[in-house]
């Protein structure tokens, strides 16, 4: 019974959409601040535009329906409730593809690659290059339970993603794909050489430049430190915060829709390529079906404090090269860029390198098409 898995329909009663309809309502908002950018974080105009559409034309059922619709599924992994999507291709030969989000993102952002990953011959591609979709919420976030003790860190999350892979009858041979924390699981999950793990791919590295490295830069490598020194100066008080404190942050995410909905906006403004427009670049009704995922299970808080969890992990990440087949994909407006040839001393078998002409840091989101055809390109090599 351990292994069991089962279908998990999501139906959010209708008592808590009421609930936040009656919190939107009654809104105590701050004053404008003494700028009109972006620079102390989002402007009044921009939250009350969010939530105006929120209000009025938002429908949280049809997004409740496509998760449905996408075999929502969970199952009990050390200790914990997993919810994740299951999408089986209609191809016999689909190749199993995990799917690793971050925050603040969540099993949504993924949904304009799902039918041409799963069914490409539907959408003019070949239909050898299908893929089965594994798409996790991590412990503390969307559906998925909330850790109650601590170590719940990318170590951990990597091998309850590897025991839901061969749980899911997968454990032989299966690839993986993720930016953000999903960058960080899947490299852990490539570091530990998770069984049947064939392959691969991130669009963001995470990993920092030696100090050879920056001695040595070139002119693109000199901008893109000098985009990690702006993101680290400017835009990253939300990871100081959560790194040190996500219980003081989290009694008003878990008590304020809009305080919740303007601390991950934040994160939409700062790190898309859009000008600090994130709704130039992904629709309101995408932003508010994360935000959602975030608020329906009362979420902020729990997933807050994932990168608390990672601050107090010894040694953080692995250095060590990686040796599995990958692919990794630099796109302009992450914040976190590395270049080709520092991203070829990181990865001993680097099937493919990506540079797309535009998106940022929520790739699925902003630009999915390249994202899609850099993840075919890669997992074609392998």
């Amino acid at each position: 019974m351990a292994d069991i898995v089962t279908p998990f329909p999501i139906s959010v009663p209708q008592a808590a959409l009421t609930d936040l309809a009656d919190r939107l309502a009654l809104t105590r908002w701050p004053d404008s601040g003494t700028v009109r950018d972006g620079s102390q974080g989002p402007a009044l105009d921009a939250i009350r535009h969010l939530v105006a559409r929120w209000q009025d034309g938002y429908d949280w059922r049809a997004a409740e329906a496509r998760i449905n619709g996408w075999g929502s599924s969970r199952t009990r992994i050390d200790g914990l409730g997993i919810h994740f999507l299951h999408i089986r291709s209609p191809e016999p030969d689909a190749v199993p593809l995990l799917l690793a989000h971050g925050w603040p993102g969540s099993i949504l952002e993924f949904r304009e690659m799902i039918g041409p990953l799963t069914d490409p011959a539907a959408y003019g591609g070949a239909a050898q290059r299908a893929f089965h979709l594994v798409i996790p919420s991590m412990p503390g976030f969307g559906f998925s339970d909330k850790p109650t003790e601590p170590a719940w860190n990318v170590g951990r999350v990597a091998c309850a993603y590897a025991e839901l892979m061969r749980r899911l009858g997968y454990g032989d041979r299966w690839v993986a794909q993720g930016g953000d924390w999903g960058a960080a699981v899947v490299t852990v999950l490539a570091h530990m050489q998770a069984p049947g793990l064939q392959g691969i791919h991130l669009n963001m590295v995470l990993f920092q430049p030696t100090q050879a490295e920056i001695a040595e830069a070139t002119p693109e490598e000199r901008a893109m430190l000098a985009g990690m020194q702006r993101y680290d100066r400017e835009q990253s008080g939300y990871m100081k915060l959560q790194n040190t404190r996500p219980q003081s942050v989290g009694f008003a995410l878990a008590d304020s829709p809009v305080g919740l909905a303007a601390w991950i906006y934040a994160l939409f403004q700062d790190v898309t390529e859009s000008g600090g427009k994130p709704e130039h670049v992904i629709p309101l009704d995408h932003m508010l079906d994360d935000i959602m995922m975030y608020w329906l299970p009362n979420a902020g808080t729990s997933s807050a404090r994932f990168y608390w969890e990672n601050a107090q992990a010894a040694g953080g990440l692995p250095g060590e090269p990686i040796a599995l087949p990958a692919g990794v994909s630099i796109f302009p407006g992450e914040a976190v860029r590395l270049s080709r040839r520092w991203v070829e001393r990181r990865f001993t078998d680097l099937r493919h390198f990506g540079q797309p002409s535009r998106g940022g840091h929520f790739a699925a989101m902003e630009n999915p098409e390249a994202l899609l055809a850099d993840v075919r390109a890669t997992f074609a090599t392998i």
